[in-house]
């Protein structure tokens, strides 16, 4: 019997797609990979199931469109048959899964210690603290 992979939650905007034009629809995906975010893929596939999830993951239209970019750069990374199997590799829930650990954008760690609330109204996301 094969081992359970942990679980690896990939957030999509910002984490894997740069998300550098405005958000315009679920479907529409506009920008290209962050840097280095299609290696992380290939490496991450040999240790975990990797999972994207999204505010996209809510519709199917959603889901698909992150499978199909996905796949696409993938394969422009890698090639047809390397970025196939990568691609075939991931997993896009309808709803975010139980996960060891998550890479998201838009989160913080908690460490058992409340942030003060007002502190939170000055957070951005890696790709929009600027210099």
């Amino acid at each position: 019997m094969m081992a359970r992979r942990p679980v690896l939650c990939l957030d999509f905007d910002g984490v894997l797609h740069a998300y550098d034009s405005p958000w315009t629809d679920t479907a529409e995906i506009n920008d290209g990979p962050v840097p280095g975010a299609m290696a992380f893929l290939r490496d991450a596939v040999q240790d975990f199931s990797v999972v994207v999830y999204s505010a996209r993951s809510a519709c199917v239209e959603g889901r698909v469109a992150m499978r199909l970019w996905l796949e696409r750069e993938l394969i422009e990374e890698f090639g047809h048959h390397d970025g196939w199997a990568i691609s075939d590799a991931l997993k896009f829930p309808d709803r975010k899964p139980s996960a060891l650990v998550a890479l998201d954008d838009r989160t913080l760690t908690f460490t058992g210690v409340w942030p003060d609330p007002r502190d939170l109204l000055d957070f951005k996301p890696w790709n929009k603290k600027g210099g």
